[in-house]
This record gives structure tokens, C-alpha cells and sequence, in this order.
């Protein structure tokens, strides 16, 4: 099989967008608040937004399996308080649910918490356990920046962070280090939010303990790591100078890159520095680059192009790129496929 870790609802019915747009209305008018109830989106509705778009895209490009969660730009978690975030991740947590039971064969579900800045993550806990229990879901997308840009939350290895980690260890899922919309004008959200939040996350777990207190909780960085495969050498060097132990040991036991990696070189990179049992196959298709590569001619986010054509991968590698550590990585996932005889 192959699995991308990383797919958001992107494309979800307009209705979704128009929803949200009243619930923020609603924050300073309350006669303009929204009931969940009064948002309407058919089954039909859903399939038409994923037949035409995703699924296309899949069989086209040839993966199997995506990792479905809400639109990370959409979560917006730095709007309102937290009763605003917990309708709103309420409601687009259910959406991919009903996407994953209409196609359960090319979707399974990872869930937006519904985090809010300066407000203790425990409360996020009623939601994971109802995306977990109740839809089946395997695993979580984790902002470590509910302020949207202006890092207002402790680091990831802060204790602040323990009651999210708790229950990640407790149901054996992992979270993808993913933040949202960037609220300030310093930071483009997928140009430079994005890649920087997850080169932060790097640095902060090389940092900490994390793993001294959580050894079997597993994260996964996106956008292939942000700069720190790139920069792979300071890092070392960075954790030498703090008296850690080498990276292999300090963070590869429990952290992951995907391959939202939207060129050749990028991937040859990531693939030659990143040891291959810490690559997980991702494309985030239909999301922050949508567009044809003038120079090749193809989607830059058509990416098992790039695991295709790199010389550092020989077959057994790509399989478990592919599938192998996803497998391993999101246990409940594995589970749900054994389920079905895959």
C-alpha cells in the first residue's frame, strides 16, 4: 500500500466556510451565532467535494490510504475563546468522519484538537477521546502555536503540553506537529508559519527531555521536517554543545518527517540525511502549492514522483516509506488495515 500521512479536507462544501464565517460574526453579536444543527452538508455533497478532488488526485497519482484531518488553516485557533475553537473542531472533526465512513478504503481519520491561546490543553481531552473511541480515529494534529504567529505557549517539552501527551500514550497514536493560519503579517502561513513552526518544534525537542518522561510518544513533523534536515549539521552540533546524546538516540527514536517535499532535490536531501525508518510518505495534496512545476510539467505536491525517481532509496527503503513506518508509526491505523486483511 501507500499511505499519506498527510491530507487535509481543503475542498470541503462552501457551506462549511460559510458556517465558520457566522461563527466569528457571532463572537462580537451573539443574535448572529450560529447553531451547529443549522449547518447543512449531504452525504452527497461530501462525495462530490472528494470524488472530484482528492480521490481523483489519489488514483491518478497512485497512493492508496490518506490520513484525513480538518484544513489546518482553518483551525484558526487564535479566534475567539475556547467555546468558539470546541464547536468548531467539534464540527469539522465529524465532517471527516462521515468522509472516512463513505470512503473507508482511501481514508481514515486524524483529528483537530480544539485548542485555544492561554487555555489548558486538558480540555481538549473530551474531543480527542471522542474522535479516538467514537470515530476511530489514529491520530491527532497538535498546534504548538494557538496564538497564530506570535508563540505565546510554552515549548512542546513544557509540562503544559503533559495532559495532551498523556492521552497520546495512553491510546498509542501520534500527533503531527501542525500549526494554523499565521494572524501575524511578519509570517506568510504556508511560506514561512509553517516551515518555521516546524523547525521550532525541532529545536524544542532537542532541547528537552521529552522522551525521558514520555518514551513512546511519537510526533510527526511535516513539510518534511522545515529546515532542519537541511540544516541537519547545526543540529547536531546544537545538541553536542547542550551535553545531549546524539540525535539518533535523543530524537529519532520518537520523531518523524514526512515528505511534503515539493521538489527533486529536496527529497534527495531528505532521503540521504534523514534515516529512512524516519520518512513517512505525505504529499498535504491539494494544499499550500497546488500548482504545475514549469519545470517538469507535473503537480509540485505530486511527490511519490520524487520517491520514484531519487537514487537513495532502493525498493525494500521506498516500502517503508511508503507503508512500512506508517504501519509503525500510527499502530492504530495498522490495526484498522489487519482488520480489513490488509
Amino acid at each position: 500500500m501507500i499511505i499519506d500521512c498527510h491530507g487535509h479536507y481543503t475542498t470541503a462544501p462552501k457551506a462549511l466556510e460559510d458556517w465558520r464565517n457566522a461563527q466569528i460574526a457571532g463572537i462580537n453579536d451573539s443574535s448572529k451565532k450560529p447553531s451547529p444543527a443549522s449547518l447543512k452538508i449531504s452525504d452527497d455533497e461530501l462525495r462530490d467535494s472528494i470524488e472530484r478532488n482528492q480521490l481523483k488526485f489519489m488514483r491518478e497519482r497512485g497512493s492508496d490510504l490518506t490520513i484525513f484531518s480538518p484544513r489546518a488553516s482553518f483551525m484558526a485557533h487564535h479566534i475567539g475563546d475556547f467555546e468558539v475553537s470546541s464547536t468548531w473542531a467539534s464540527i469539522c472533526n465529524e465532517l471527516i468522519h462521515r468522509v472516512t465512513k463513505l470512503f473507508p478504503d482511501s481514508f481514515i481519520g486524524a483529528a483537530m484538537l480544539p485548542q485555544s491561546p492561554g487555555v489548558d490543553p486538558k480540555t481538549c481531552i473530551p474531543e480527542l477521546d471522542r474522535c479516538v473511541r467514537d470515530y476511530g480515529f489514529v491520530a491527532i494534529n497538535l498546534n504548538p502555536d494557538p496564538s497564530g504567529g506570535h508563540w505565546t505557549s510554552p515549548p512542546l517539552t513544557d509540562k503544559h503540553w503533559y495532559p495532551i501527551y498523556e492521552k497520546m500514550v495512553e491510546y498509542d497514536i501520534p500527533a503531527m506537529v501542525h500549526v494554523s493560519t499565521s494572524c501575524n503579517a511578519c509570517f506568510h502561513t504556508t511560506g514561512a508559519h509553517y516551515i518555521n513552526a516546524d523547525t521550532t518544534a525541532v529545536m524544542q525537542l532537542i532541547q528537552g527531555d521529552l522522551f525521558k518522561d514520555f518514551p513512546t510518544l511519537r510526533f510527526v513533523i511535516p513539510h518534511g521536517g522545515g529546515a532542519a534536515p537541511y540544516h541537519w549539521g547545526r543540529y547536531r552540533g546544537l545538541a553536542q554543545e547542550l551535553k545531549k546524546p546524539l540525535l539518533k538516540d535523543h530524537l529519532l527514536k520518537n520523531v518523524f518527517f514526512d515528505t511534503c517535499v515539493y521538489h527533486q532535490p529536496g527529497i534527495d536531501l531528505l532521503t540521504k540525511v534523514i534515516p529512512v525508518e524516519n520518512v513517512l510518505f505525505a504529499s498535504e495534496m491539494i494544499g499550500a502549492v497546488r500548482g504545475i512545476d514549469p519545470e517538469t510539467g507535473h503537480n509540485y505536491d505530486d511527490t511519490k514522483r520524487y520517491i520514484e525517481a531519487t537514487l537513495n532509496l532502493d525498493a525494500q527503503q521506498r516500502h517503508m516509506i511508503y507503508e512500512g513506518n506508517a504501519r509503525r508509526v500510527y499502530p492504530r491505523l495498522d490495526a484498522a488495515l489487519k482488520a480489513r486483511g490488509k
